[in-house]
């Protein structure tokens, strides 16, 4: 049994591997005191940020939660284990990027009531993480459905504001070089001005709870980089900006199964990739269309032949 845990760790740390990589190219957002033209960079940004080289996700322990048990205090107590936290630590790992959806823990109408049992799990979650001598982020995780409210609807970005207000202040004794607080993962926000006012909101009600902590942010459309280039910057100098980036998607995606459903059959797909193993690969996909997709990859990859 125990052997299996591991198995399950194993596959959990490589498919989290590129969102942690996606926390290293985090850089620390400056603010403006001197008017235009001028920078400030507090070393104290700079010097967390080093903190968050290494990392990886804890997808599925308060977020993403497929166990049929859903968010139970069995799953809590024995989804992640110290023994995990443990095996982290032992393969280089300097923090856990602790995905925690909201949405178990919302109350209707009055958002700044969190349930205490569940701040408990979630308290011996990141005690475990710390007493480990990793950093944690604090990764506000919810379903695509909380997300879309967001997008539209003003009183319930008011809500999402109370609910930090209430969660921010419970972190704000704890560790400050070692504990951060992400405003929210991957927004999905097509209008990057919507995004940019709800994230100024969000952002405010972190910080009148936690005034130490460094908060991260992110641009527009599912964290997207290009996105992150036109953000106005938060007038805070607390601030780490964290991108998320997949390409080649083919490759980063290989055997999930929540999108294109070609996906699975990829296996061992390489990068930088060459003709022939793409086509190996291409080989295990029924869909001539998909196939093609594959063997594409493979001839326009860094490292391929030309033909």
């Amino acid at each position: 049994m125990r052997r299996a845990k591991m198995s399950r760790v194993a596959v959990r740390v490589t498919v989290v591997l590129l969102l942690g990589l996606v926390v290293c190219g985090a850089w620390a957002q400056t603010g403006h005191p001197g008017g235009s033209g001028s920078v400030y960079a507090p070393p104290l940004v700079f010097r967390r940020a080093g903190r968050l080289r290494r990392g990886i996700n804890a997808s599925e322990s308060f977020a993403q939660v497929y166990d049929k048990r859903g968010y139970t205090p069995e799953h809590f107590q024995t989804w992640t284990t110290a023994d995990d936290i443990a095996l982290i630590k032992s393969m280089g790992f300097d923090h856990v990027r602790l995905s925690v959806n909201p949405q178990p823990m919302l109350t209707a109408r009055e958002p700044n009531k969190i349930p205490a049992e569940y701040l408990g799990y979630l308290d011996a979650a990141m005690k475990m993480i710390l007493d480990h001598g990793l950093a944690v982020v604090i990764d506000l995780h919810p379903e695509s459905d909380l997300k879309a409210r967001l997008a539209k609807d003003d009183e319930f970005v008011e809500q999402f504001a109370d609910f930090w207000r209430a969660l921010a202040p419970h972190y704000s004794t704890w560790d400050a070089d070692r504990v951060f607080l992400e405003i929210l993962n991957e927004p999905e926000f097509t209008d990057r001005y919507r995004w940019l006012g709800v994230q100024v909101k969000l952002a405010a009600a972190i910080r009148e709870g936690a005034a130490a902590h460094t908060i991260i942010a992110a641009g527009a459309r599912w964290s997207d980089d290009d996105e992150l280039v036109f953000q106005e910057p938060l007038h805070d100098s607390n601030i780490i900006y964290n991108f998320h980036f997949y390409e080649p998607h083919i490759f980063t995606h290989q055997g999930a199964t929540w999108g294109g459903y070609y996906w699975h059959w990829l296996r061992d797909l390489k990068y930088p990739s060459s003709p022939e193993s793409a086509e190996r690969a291409a080989a295990l996909v029924p869909d001539e269309v998909d196939r093609l997709q594959v063997i594409r990859y493979g001839r326009r990859t860094l490292g391929c032949r030309p033909h």
